[in-house]
């Protein structure tokens, strides 16, 4: 059985058509159910293709030589929405064309053009983006916002919690997600308003006789537990969790790349390599950012997964699956029913900040 197309815009990323060819045909070899639309210029994703012949009979191209640069600012992109791969990758989405929208793009841009061309959910203020990363237990851990919108309050935060649980019962399979709140202690005293008021709407939520929402929320989190596996979602404002993000992913490569000046300081270094190599060779695997590829925007009337722009063909290859896998599993069914459990009353209760989160001009890498 087929699953719905897979809009790939095939002009986004630092590498361009052939690593986003190179990576939907990978994913393909796993998954030969997977079928796409590759958005972008005709004649480059068609030399591309060569390479990969058993992607042509699953592929429909739809030609734009127009492309989103990088440091294009959002407000301008949403204004070539019309003309360029992203922007018709994503619309795929909208008319039916496509299931769901991969990308590799300039991120506030698609996260823009996202928003205004397939809207938020009922029940959603604004969208958030949610990846997941690794952690010492078995299972990854779901993080949101990563970028999306700088601000939040504890509506907001609420909201990013049933998302967040949501997407974990799919990626992790699990029934009930643990899910935190990132603050600057644990202590119940500890944090802003918005925070306090979210953790009691979200304790309350999960104490309802009648069993409450499909997760378990289990208070505050400091940022050096995130990666520790003790929790399976973390829950945050955009302005916090990108800075977050980049500094795991900056404690990674500079693990890595400590490791690596280590072992080739000298002989005796070198040896020590060869010896130790099977599990540094497990260490690198674990940091590849390529492993844990594609980042989603939760809260939308559709499925858009965002690529890392650097990604090589396998970290591509993820985030297609990704966008599959959320499609098979019905991410966006699963978040309307957990906001119906939770109701928009309930939802408004307890919720003391009155300002309205703002949105960032642009979002997380």
């Amino acid at each position: 059985m087929s699953l719905p197309r897979i809009a790939i815009d095939a002009m986004g990323g630092d590498e361009g058509v052939r690593v986003m060819v190179e990576g939907a045909a990978l994913a393909r070899r796993s998954h030969d159910n997977f079928n796409f639309l590759l958005v972008g210029d005709q004649a480059r994703i068609e030399a591309a293709l060569e390479a990969h012949p058993g992607m042509r009979e699953a592929s429909e191209i739809l030609h734009c030589d127009d492309v989103i640069s990088g440091d294009e600012q959002p407000s301008k992109a949403i204004r070539r929405a019309k003309t360029t791969s992203m922007g018709l990758a994503v619309n795929a989405v909208k008319e039916g064309a496509a299931g769901a929208a991969v990308s590799a793009g300039n991120t506030g841009a698609l996260m823009a053009m996202s928003k205004i061309a397939l809207r938020t959910m009922p029940g959603i203020d604004r969208p958030a983006l949610a990846a997941i990363m690794p952690t010492l237990e078995p299972h990854d851990v779901v993080m949101l916002d990563l970028g999306a919108n700088t601000e939040a309050d504890a509506r907001n935060l609420v909201q990013y919690a049933v998302m967040g649980a949501a997407y974990a019962r799919i990626v992790n399979e699990f029934d009930e997600p643990i899910v935190r709140l990132l603050n600057i202690g644990s202590e119940e005293i500890k944090g802003t308003d918005a925070l306090r008021d979210a953790a009691a709407r979200l304790t309350e939520a999960c104490a309802k006789d009648d069993g409450g929402l499909a997760l378990n929320f289990e208070g505050f989190i400091e940022a050096d537990k995130i990666n520790r596996g003790e929790t399976h979602v973390v829950v945050t404002d955009g302005f916090s969790g990108n800075i977050a993000l980049k500094a795991i992913e900056g404690s990674a490569r500079f693990v890595t790349d400590l490791l690596k000046q280590a072992f080739t300081s000298s002989i005796r270094s070198k040896v020590g390599f060869l010896v130790s190599r099977p599990a540094t060779e497990l260490l690198r695997h674990h940091l590849d950012p390529n492993n844990h590829n594609g980042a989603v925007f939760l809260g939308l009337n559709g499925v858009v997964v965002k690529s890392h722009g650097s990604a090589t063909a396998k970290g591509v290859a993820n985030a297609v699956t990704v966008a599959a896998r959320l499609l098979e599993d019905k991410l966006t069914q699963r978040i309307a029913h957990d906001l119906s459990e939770l109701g928009e009353a309930a939802l408004k209760k307890n919720v003391t900040s009155s300002s309205a989160p703002t949105t960032g001009d642009e979002a997380a890498a």
